[in-house]
This record gives C-alpha cells, structure tokens and sequence, in this order.
C-alpha cells in the first residue's frame, strides 16, 4: 500500500497543477498597448525656427487695452461654464479619494441586540427545551442576542488592480484640469473676439454716421440745382434713395452692437452694465510681433494636447485594470466582540469572540461580464490614442492656419487703406467736377458708394487682422496660466 503522507503530497501537486492550467487558460493575452504613431514635426511649414513663443505668459502681457482686460477678468470670476468646470475637478477628486480608499483596510464597529423564541415543536424549539445553560438553569424564554465588537476586512491589491486604479482615476482629474484651463484658454479669446467685434461695429456706426452727413449735404445741393432747372427729378431721387440706404444701414449695425454687448455681458455673468470701451483706438491697434516657436512646444502649452494625453496614460492603466479582473482576488476578514443573551453577561471573558478568515476566489464560468469590461478597456485604449493623435493634429494645423491668417490680413489691411484714400479724396474731386457741370451725377453716387464700401471693409478686415492675433495666442495655447 502506499504511504499515505506520499498519496497528500501527489494530490496536493495534482491539485496544484490543475488550479495552475486553469488559472493560465482563464486569463486573457495581454493586449498590445498601441503608443501614438504620428510624431509632431519639428518646425511649421514655412516658417522660421525660432524658439521665442508669444503665448508663453500671462494673458495679461499679451493683451495691452485696460478695458479688456477688465472684461477679461470679470469674465475669469464670474462665468458660469467655468464654476461649472471647477465643480467636476472635485468630482473627479472625490473619484481619487474614493479609489484609494478601495485598497486600504476598512474597519468598523458594531453594536446589535434582538431575540428570538423558537416554536416548541421544532428542531431547534425541542433542543431548547432539552437543554440546559448551567446546571439547573433553562434557556431564557425568548432568547436575548446581543453583541458587540470590530470587524475588518482587507482586499490583498496582489496584481495592482486598486493601485492602478487610484493612479488612473488621479489621470483623469488633471485631466479635468486641463479641461478648465481648455476652457479658459477659449473664454480669454473669445472675450477678447466679440470685444474687437464691438470696435469695429462702434467705427462703423460712425461711418455710418459721417456717410449719411455727406450724403445729406449732396441731397441738398441736389434739390437746389433741381430748382434751379439744372438737373432732373431723376437725380434728386436717386440721391434721397442712397441716403435712405445708408441710414438703413445703421439699424442693423445697432442691432448687432446690441447682440455683442450681451454676448460679453453673458461672458462675464452680468446681466446689464456698460460695456467701456475705447473705440477711437480700434483703426491704430494692430497685432504686436506673434511668434509662433516650435510645435513641440504645443505638448506642454496646449491644455487639450495635455488633456488627451493623460487621458492616454489613463486608458492604458484602465486595461491593467481590466484584465486584473481575471486574475484571483484575496481577500482578508477579521473580527472580534463580544456576545451573550443578557447585558450582565456581555462583558465577560466567556462572552469573547474573535473570527480570522482569508479568501481566494477567481471567476471560472460564465465571465461574460468582465470580458466585456476587457474588451471595452482596450477600445477606450486605443480612442484615447486616436483622439490624442488628432488633437494634436488639429492643433498644428491649426497654428498654421493662424500664421497665415495674420500675414495675409495685415497684408490686405494696407492694401484696403491705400484704396479708402484714394476713394476718400475721389468724393470730393467728383463732388467739384459735378457743382461745376463736368461730371455726372452718376459719378458723385458711385463715387460715393464704392468709398463707403471701401471704408466699411477697411473696418471688417482690421477686425479680422486682430481676431487672427487672438486666434495665433489661443492656437498656441496661450490664456490659461
């Protein structure tokens, strides 16, 4: 016959080795992690590399009108969209807390009491009834239960599972973060935008204005020689008819001064006030020297760049996560307290007791559930890379966009004045040649025409010159320090 302790320890091996098979064929292959495959190039196309970059810096520096910055810093304050970002921050920071709280011991008291009267012909009522406490003393009729004590359990974190997870849930906070300086990178441009909007519609109000003043005194010159039988009704309707044109002009240009004053009364959180401007400046401003440096500076500037990519590290630590799902948890329980059926005999040493147990258990059948998890960590893994790879896509692109944007408009800016001055000095070579009888009407109104054209686009191309500078110093990244 074999020797029974021989016999134990083969079982035990066997027993072994069959765990081992099926923990092996339980837990999945690991996935391949996939790491971003399109690096950022080292310089914008066409452009010099320089490292000098102008959104390094306080938004404060970069923007030189008082005013705007005053909106800018209400608008810091007091925007809605903001608080509301600062209250997922502590969202995602509770996440934090709670996760590492997850793979610490949790302990607790407890203090319970209660009775119980079993029914006389039953297993337990019988056994009552037979037996005895002590000698000569019956089991109290109903049974107290009272009991007090401490209990502790403790999750053994053998593959990570927890820590991993604290660390992915600490990733997605600061990325929160950046998310709110994504969002004030946005604000700070879009006050200084509808800001820039307001000048320009306050100058070409004014325009409006001046044009109309003109216009007025061609109407009455007109009307006077028309008495004077020197032109026809024809022209003095067709002067009166471009003035009423002009003066219908204003109207929607009021309209949408109105509409931007509320956008940025919205932007900061007001509800009225006046907007201070300083609207005289606006034709003088122009866009400093921007330097755009180089895109690898995008990584640390760009807080949706930032964003992405501990969204990235995050997504990689959830597969870690997911897969630890598979592997066997342990897990460890203790208590101690004390219990009796009355409160005289509760603190006594026979009322002691104590408990220590230790599990370890692993899915085996039926893992739909976690595999689906698995499954679903990975393709968050590789959207996260996706995403990361087209942020930082979009935000070169969109540098060079801006680049471009400021050279082309600061370019047609100049163009578009020299042609306001020549039609500005048209008006009143047309205005001589027509009182003396050697042009045409005609002449005068289109002359007049193309010159209040010229003027208004001067205006709207001044606009986009210095939105294009916001736009360079938001696509950098510049805004939210």
């Amino acid at each position: 016959m074999e020797n029974p302790r021989v016999y134990m320890m083969k079982r035990t091996i066997a027993i072994a080795l069959l765990f081992s098979s099926v923990f092996i064929g339980c837990v999945p292959q690991k996935a391949l992690i996939r790491e971003p495959t399109k690096p950022i190039p080292e310089f914008y196309l066409g452009h010099a590399r320089d490292t000098i970059n102008s959104a390094i810096g306080s938004w404060k520096d970069y923007f030189r009108d008082p005013m705007l910055l005053r909106l800018i810093d209400t608008a810091l304050k007091n925007n809605q969209e903001l608080n509301i970002l600062i209250q997922e921050i502590e969202i995602a920071r509770n996440e934090v807390m709670a996760r590492k709280g997850e793979y610490l011991p949790a302990a607790g008291l407890y203090l319970g009491s209660g009775m119980d009267r079993s029914a006389r012909y039953t297993r337990f009522g019988a056994l009552e009834d037979e037996l005895e406490i002590k000698p000569g003393t019956a089991f109290p009729e109903p049974l107290g239960d009272l009991n007090l004590g401490a209990g502790a359990t403790w999750e053994l974190d053998i593959w990570r599972k927890l820590r991993n997870a604290r660390k992915a849930a600490f990733l997605k906070y600061l990325a929160t973060a950046e998310g709110r300086n994504f969002t004030i990178t946005q604000l700070v441009a879009e006050i200084a935008d509808n800001y820039y909007e307001l000048l320009a519609l306050d100058n070409l109000n004014e325009i409006i204005q001046q044009n109309i003043q003109i216009q007025s005194n061609a109407l009455r010159i007109v009307r006077q020689q028309k008495e004077s039988a020197l032109v026809s009704q024809l022209a003095v309707n067709r002067f009166e008819a471009q003035l009423l044109n002009t003066q219908n002009l204003q109207y929607a240009i009021r309209q949408r001064i109105v509409e931007t004053e509320n956008r940025i009364r919205y932007l900061t959180g007001r509800y009225n006030g006046p907007i201070d401007r300083n609207s005289a400046q606006f034709m003088k401003m122009g866009s400093d020297s921007l330097y755009a440096g180089i895109p690898a500076q995008l990584l640390a500037k760009r807080p949706d760049i930032r964003r992405a990519e501990l969204e990235l590290q995050a997504a990689k630590l959830d597969v870690e996560v997911a897969r630890a799902n598979f592997y066997p948890a342990a897990t460890l329980r203790a208590g101690m307290g004390f219990q009796a059926f009355r409160p005289n005999l509760l603190l006594t040493p026979e009322s002691v007791l104590y408990n220590l147990a230790g599990d370890l258990a692993m899915p085996l059948i039926n893992r739909n559930a976690i595999k689906a998890m698995y499954l679903n960590a990975n393709a968050n893994q590789l959207q996260a890379v996706y995403n990361y790879e087209q942020t930082l896509l979009s935000a070169y692109i969109d540098v060079m966009n801006q680049l471009s944007s400021v050279a082309n408009y600061s370019k047609s800016y100049d163009t578009k004045e020299k042609e306001v001055q020549l039609l500005n000095q048209s008006i009143g070579i047309a205005g001589n040649l027509f009182n003396s009888a050697r042009a045409d009407y005609m002449e005068v109104l289109l002359t007049q025409r193309e010159a209040l054209e010229a003027r208004m686009e001067s205006i709207e191309i001044k606009l986009k010159e210095l939105r294009s500078g916001v736009g360079l110093y938001r696509a950098l990244g510049g805004g939210w320090q």
